[in-house]
């Protein structure tokens, strides 16, 4: 089981169906994530390697607002 963001995402799916799981990104942004890391859509989260987990990470981190950051900011939208 892959650890992305403080989520435990699940193992028997595509990857670009696990990442939805995390706060913030959707299908488009999954998507896009795999696109930006070179990982084939079709590959399930459980046969990732240390490496791949590593590129979406850098990916995440380097440009999407995600968990905290997302909550945060929308909670902040909605006081305002």
């Amino acid at each position: 089981m892959a650890r992305i963001a403080g989520v435990d995402l699940p193992g028997r799916k595509h990857i670009w169906i696990s990442l939805q799981y995390i706060f913030g990104i959707g299908p488009h942004f999954s998507k896009e994530i795999c696109e930006k890391a070179e990982i084939p859509l079709d590959k399930k989260t459980d046969d990732l390697d240390e490496n791949e987990i590593r590129r979406i990470r850098e990916v995440i981190e380097g440009g999407y607002k995600v968990e905290g950051d997302a909550r945060r900011e929308r909670a902040m939208n909605i006081k305002r």
